[in-house]
């Protein structure tokens, strides 16, 4: 065959483009995302949001309502729900309101706390709290209400957080919440900054939402303690990872991600704008300072997860993180609108950034990790999902109202003697359903079937030792009288046993046999054990709001209409000397076995009972002690030891085997081999930019006043 050049069909200039478009088409696509054009918002959230929904199949046939496909723990289908309550709040797409409220409905446990059985042996206080938020935000939203049979998302906030404050535990480092419930968990010796940060923010929009003050003195409370312990730092209000209970909380795990400073942000916010003191400005103030170490790029002002990004060692876990930080620092330009001005600066620029990474996938619009890149690097999860639609939704907040309070048009309603008494045991607990009659006769004659056995055996026994007859002959005469019997009471027994004899299937319960409940309504209380004591309590709870100086809402001196004016309104974390990780999410299954320095023990509550935790008047701080010297630590008694002990400020850094890499520090100190054989660790000095990082006062007015806020409406 001879070929003739010159011959074939060749492609213009024009075709030859069209084809490589049509080769390369969605390569190169991404959201071009106008950070002030609603619909432009809206049009991007919407995609993003079907991809994230694609990723979880609770809802459909033969799937579990509440849980994300492995490896995704049940924490994080409860963060999930919370952007999708996000999702509805700001765009109006109803799409996923059904789906939204099964799955928070159906993992609320039997008590209505979210403390489902099927998820004793790995919640932690942490994971309990992402499911409180995730309601909270739903009460504060109107999102659509349950039906009146089931329970309403208000009253299971107050039951996550009374189960909280009945764990509250002052016997180790003088306060504060383990991150794990249950003392068979790995991580029970640990206490760390999000199981805080959750319950610090819960307890602070709850007492926003209610108007009840004493909901304010845990979140006061909470925080306080976080200062004395210096888990928040005092000089750059970094907010560190946690420690271990066995050293007094005092060798701090000096590891920063951006949800714990997020979540003690959204808290102070809250507790700004419900007393409307200087003294939680302040807080505020200091918290914005520090959360700025999470914000990278060349202008600094595209955000990162610091301790992992950079290595890129981020875990499941931390790659939903910048969600979090996302949804509420939006939140926080409503609770404190003068913040806008530095914070909607940051989520712009970071959700420009995050939507030109939206290029991976099948469909090359599924969302990357890192944002301060030009270019999709590969991988694709839920979290990250998650934090480009957060991000994304928070360009509109200047268009949403406020939170809802119940002075201002919340209707969720509430149950504030909610929850379970089961704050955490040193064992499992194995319960069986109450002996019955037919159990009763089954055991009764089995008991005559192995004594009547026996009689027989040792009969048998006796008569060939005084029998002339041979072992066989003896048997078939011995056979003839005793098979008869023994066969009857063999099969009256079997018969007896499969009736009557019901044992509960081996399986681990979590509620104690007795529980608690309010003299409310409890509709609700319909999947617990009929067997189950019931002890009905009255709601101690009369507060409504404060009288106390800084603790009362006055009228609001914003322009009228306000705020619907224009206007603004982790890499695993080991401590140390490397025994054990921190809480930075490290996957359970990655634990290293270590000596904690601490015999187990029974949490100890600063209440006697299970109960509800807003009584008429709390002490704020009374098991807490005070020191004259800020730097003071705590010993296992909550008392100040001897030889003080305090954690210097340290830059975030991870380090995967012999590699060591400063995440927002530059001088990096490898710790010796010998500490101990852990995959992940480092300790680093702070540079001196860190040490000597001034904290600005204050915001004021141009007239040098200072600002004054509304009520949340």
């Amino acid at each position: 065959m001879r070929l003739t050049w010159g011959l074939e069909p060749r492609l213009g200039a024009g075709a030859l483009m069209a084809t490589l478009l049509m080769m390369f088409n969605g390569l190169a696509a991404a959201f071009e995302l106008d950070p002030n054009s609603t619909s432009s918002i809206k049009s991007i959230a919407k995609d993003i949001a079907a991809d994230l929904v694609g990723m979880y199949h609770g809802h459909e046939p033969g799937g579990t309502p509440g849980l994300l496909p492995e490896p995704y723990y049940w924490w994080y289908t409860g963060a999930m729900m919370g952007s999708l309550i996000d999702y509805w709040a700001y765009t109006g797409d109803d799409e996923y309101v059904a789906l939204t409220k099964q799955a928070l409905l159906f993992q609320v446990g039997d008590h209505n706390d979210y403390m489902p059985l099927n998820q004793t042996r790995t919640e932690g206080n942490d994971d309990q709290g992402f499911w409180g938020l995730s309601v909270m935000s739903a009460a504060e939203y109107n999102f659509p209400h349950p039906d009146a049979d089931q329970p309403q998302w208000l009253a299971l906030a107050q039951a996550v957080f009374n189960t909280q404050a009945a764990r509250w535990d002052t016997e180790h480092c003088g306060g504060g919440l383990r991150w794990q419930i249950f003392q068979w968990n790995n991580g029970y010796d640990y206490k760390n900054s999000i199981s805080q940060a959750c319950f610090f923010a819960l307890a602070a929009r709850l007492a926003l939402f209610t108007g009840n003050s004493s909901y304010a003195d845990w979140a006061e409370t909470t925080y306080d303690w976080m200062e004395k312990v210096k888990f928040i730092d005092p000089k750059s209000f970094y907010v560190y990872d946690g420690a271990h209970t066995g050293n007094s909380c005092s060798k701090i795990v000096p590891y920063q991600f951006s949800y714990n400073a997020g979540g003690f942000i959204l808290g102070a916010a809250a507790m700004y704008n419900f007393t409307e003191s200087q003294a939680w400005k302040d807080r505020l103030d200091n918290l914005l300072e520090g959360v700025k170490i999470f914000f990278a790029g060349p202008e600094k002002n595209i955000m990162s997860e610091v301790a992992c990004e950079p290595v890129k060692l981020c875990n499941l876990d931390q790659r939903s993180f910048k969600a979090y930080l996302s949804r509420w620092l939006a939140v926080t330009t409503q609770w404190a609108p003068y913040t806008a001005d530095m914070i909607m600066p940051l989520l712009r620029t970071s959700a420009v950034a995050a939507t030109k990474v939206c290029t991976g996938g099948s469909n090359k619009r599924m969302c990357g990790l890192y944002w301060t890149k030009d270019k999709f690097e590969g991988s694709t999860s839920v979290g990250q999902q998650m934090a480009a639609l957060e991000v994304t939704l928070s360009c509109m907040i200047a268009d949403r109202p406020a939170p809802l309070t119940q002075d201002t048009g919340g209707t969720s309603k509430g149950d504030p003697g909610g929850g379970s008494a089961d704050i955490g045991r040193t064992t499992p607990e194995v319960n069986w359903d109450p002996i019955t009659g037919g159990d009763t006769a089954g055991a009764s004659i089995l008991t005559i079937l192995l004594a009547g056995g026996l009689l027989a055996f040792t009969v048998w026994m006796f008569l060939d030792e005084t029998s002339s007859k041979g072992v066989v002959p003896q048997f078939q005469g011995f056979s003839t009288s005793a098979v008869a019997a023994v066969t009857t009471l063999a099969a009256g027994g079997g018969l007896a046993a499969a009736l009557g004899f019901r044992r509960e299937k081996d399986e681990v319960r979590e509620k104690p046999s007795t529980i608690f409940q309010t003299t409310g309504d409890h509709s609700s209380q319909t999947s617990g054990d009929k067997h189950m004591a019931v002890e009905r309590q009255p709601v101690p709870v009369g507060v409504v709001r404060s009288e106390t100086p800084g603790q009362h809402r006055r009228v609001s001196s914003m322009p009228l209409g306000w705020p619907h004016n224009p206007t603004m309104r982790g890499s695993a974390a080991y401590d140390p000397d490397g025994t054990h990780p921190g809480s930075g999410r490290q996957s359970r299954g990655d634990w290293v076995d270590s000596e904690r320095g601490e015999s187990s023990s029974t949490p100890s509550s600063s209440n006697e009972a299970n109960r509800s935790y807003i009584p008429h008047e709390i002490p704020v701080g009374a098991d807490l002690p005070l020191f004259d010297d800020p730097n003071q630590a705590f010993d296992g008694n909550g008392k100040a030891p001897a030889s003080e002990q305090s954690a210097e400020p340290i830059s975030n850094v991870v380090e995967n085997n012999d590699r060591a890499v400063a995440a927002g520090g530059e001088n990096t100190t490898v710790p010796n081999p010998e500490q101990g054989d852990t995959s992940a660790r480092a300790e680093v000095t702070p540079s001196a930019e860190e040490q000597t990082r001034p904290v600005e006062a204050p915001q004021k007015d141009k007239a040098g006043q200072q600002e004054t806020i509304g009520v949340a409406h």
